[in-house]
């Protein structure tokens, strides 16, 4: 029989070769906007041990902001963000080949006060209508589109419209500045939880310019290279993305590891974060949501041009990371 001593060296050698595997794990660069909500999912693969777990090291990078997130992607001091199709695909087009792994199926809403008037997209005209990002933000073109098949109204020129960041845009609408504003999920959800209403969110637009499925605009991006350098790795972190999801969706307490980083001042503003979260978790086949995708990026290529889309009519042919390929 083995010695007491021999059975602690025995064990302190196995936890120290374990800690050795992990160290020597390939590391996945994710990089995070402070309140973005890959911090959460980051969050819950960290305490969970899901990196580990499937073969990788996950060190979440802090950056200021989407810009600072864009320079960093593309200058390869983080393996992935979290970032739009449309850019990828525009990267891709161009020649810097990035895969895409779907992230989240929602996107944002045009919001009201609960007693606001405006009822339908046609009570938009001559209105103040905030958009939270630029004149080629895809939620906004998706909108002027289905604003003019059903209501038949040009928004940009028939309602006053105001550009801004998405904290500037949703201060406005509670101020009584702006009568409705377009703005991000997460604004969305805190203001239905101070009883502001949707008028339509732009999943509802999808839908309703043909396409059957919810569609994840927003997406984990990896640069081919990094694909082809750390194959295995990659692999792992889209397990342990999912992995994550599913936790979230199915035990109430990987909650408790999200909450302080939701800045949910209060239990409505809490639930209304965590029901949309949920429901934006992608489910489809890469297939299904390929197929719907190139639906959607041909009306944005209508509306935006080559100022959107760079060269390309069409998604690139390999944007999408399919795991049986891959890893």
């Amino acid at each position: 029989m083995l010695s007491r001593r021999a059975m602690l060296a025995g064990s302190l050698l196995g936890t120290l070769g374990l800690r050795a595997a992990r160290a020597d794990a390939p590391v996945i660069r994710l990089g995070s906007l402070p309140f973005g909500t890959s911090t959460w999912e980051a969050a819950v693969i960290k305490a969970r041990g899901l990196d580990a777990a499937n073969g990788f090291q996950l060190d979440a990078v802090k950056l200021a902001g989407n810009d600072a997130a864009r320079i960093s992607f593309i200058g390869g001091q983080v393996d992935t963000i979290v970032g739009d199709l449309l850019w990828a695909a525009r990267l891709g087009n161009d020649g810097q080949a990035v895969r895409f792994i779907p992230y989240s199926t929602s996107e944002g809403s045009v919001m009201v006060p609960a007693d606001s008037p405006i009822k339908s997209l046609k009570d938009l005209a001559g209105k103040r209508l905030g958009v939270a990002g630029g004149p080629l933000d895809k939620s906004w073109l998706l909108l002027r589109a289905q604003a003019k098949d059903v209501a038949g109204i040009d928004l940009e020129r028939e309602a006053e419209i105001a550009y801004g960041a998405p904290p500037l845009i949703t201060l406005k609408l509670e101020q009584g500045a702006l009568d409705a504003a377009l703005t991000y999920w997460t604004y969305g959800a805190r203001l239905q939880a101070k009883n502001f209403r949707r008028l339509i969110s732009v999943e509802d637009i999808m839908h309703a310019l043909g396409v059957p499925g919810d569609v994840a605009l927003i997406g984990y991006l990896f640069q081919d290279t990094t694909v082809k350098e750390k194959p295995e790795a990659v692999a792992g972190f889209a397990r342990a993305s999912r992995a994550a999801k599913d936790m979230l969706a199915q035990d109430p307490s990987t909650w408790q590891i999200v909450r302080p980083l939701m800045a949910a001042e209060d239990e409505a503003t809490f639930e209304a974060l965590k029901h949309d979260f949920l429901a934006g978790i992608p489910r489809r086949p890469v297939a299904e949501e390929r197929a719907d995708a190139e639906t959607l990026y041909a009306v944005m290529a209508r509306l935006g041009g080559s100022r959107l889309v760079g060269k390309g009519s069409n998604l690139p042919p390999d944007l999408y990371y399919d795991s049986s390929r891959n890893g």
